[in-house]
């Protein structure tokens, strides 16, 4: 969650999302990833692996419309993070993208899928970065939309650090739809109530996670810039032509410390944040034609 206008990208993609897979839907499977952890998953097609993650608010189902055209080729899996729908974990302090690094791993060696090419999307990028960072005998290559890095020495915006306390202390009352209303109202008031109601449904059941982060102070893990040089898996940086300009300063970064060798970056026209839903065929597009041949 880099930056308060990220949430109405979210909130205005959460009306794109799709309903559902034409025809029979895949079957929701769940593993246990060690200390009491699950993740429920869905998959189709055969072949190397393609790990979705899906970034905040979200869960596997965001993928629906990936996962069919990436079946054509791949294994394609889609896994709700640790505190998103269906998942029913226990919520336990210092929460972060590198506590759910360490949950896709395990889920990775769980299913024994070797290497695999991981897709993060927003804080599901965070995750899938301290994954290649930590694990890297476990990553073929990373695609990543947007993650809302802090780089080790950077401080957290004063902006960021109110609007988590103001979603805490709704988590602290009791009511995490106000939670969730206070961030999606973030950038421009009363957009939680103009969301039709099957959509703030989405978001309510993943509110979870947003509660495991706003009161985690381990919400923002420093990423070392060191560490970001020595990442040698070929990587994607998807980009949304319109994002503010704090997701383009964390791209820019990005791109300056990944080996040049087999890093790529891609802007997304007519689309910000929320790139995925609002311009799926050219994400896809981008990132299948990145993966020929890896």
């Amino acid at each position: 969650m880099h930056q308060t206008g990220r949430w109405m990208a979210l909130v205005a993609a959460a009306a794109l999302l799709p309903a559902g897979q034409v025809g029979k839907p895949p079957e929701v499977r769940v593993v246990a990833v060690g200390d009491g952890v699950e993740l429920h998953y869905v998959e189709r097609g055969k072949g190397v692996a393609v790990l979705f993650i899906h970034g905040s608010l979200g869960d596997y189902s965001t993928w629906d419309s990936q996962l069919g055209p990436f079946a054509e080729t791949y294994r394609a899996i889609a896994c709700s993070r640790r505190y998103n729908y269906p998942n029913t974990n226990k919520l336990r302090p210092k929460h972060s993208a590198v506590v759910e690094a360490e949950d896709l791993a395990a889920f990775i060696k769980k299913l024994d899928l070797g290497k695999v090419h991981v897709i993060g999307h927003s804080y599901g990028g965070y995750a899938a970065l301290f994954l290649a960072v930590k694990h890297p005998e476990l990553v073929r290559t990373m695609t990543l939309a947007e993650p809302p890095v802090v780089f080790a020495g950077d401080r957290v915006e004063d902006a960021k650090v109110r609007l988590v306390k103001r979603a805490r202390a709704a988590f602290e009352k009791g009511d995490p739809e106000d939670a969730v209303r206070i961030i999606v109202n973030s950038s421009r008031a009363g957009t939680y109530d103009k969301i039709p109601e099957r959509f703030r449904e989405r978001l309510l059941r993943n509110a979870r996670e947003l509660e495991a982060l706003v009161t985690s102070e381990e919400m923002y893990p420093a990423l070392d810039r060191d560490a970001v040089r020595k990442i040698a898996v070929p990587t994607l940086l998807l980009s949304g032509e319109k994002s503010p300009a704090s997701h383009r300063s964390v791209d820019e970064e990005l791109e300056r410390l990944l080996p040049e060798k087999g890093r790529q970056r891609v802007i997304i026209r007519e689309a910000d944040h929320g790139m995925w839903f609002q311009q799926p065929e050219a994400c896809r597009k981008a990132v299948l034609e990145f993966l020929s041949g890896k």
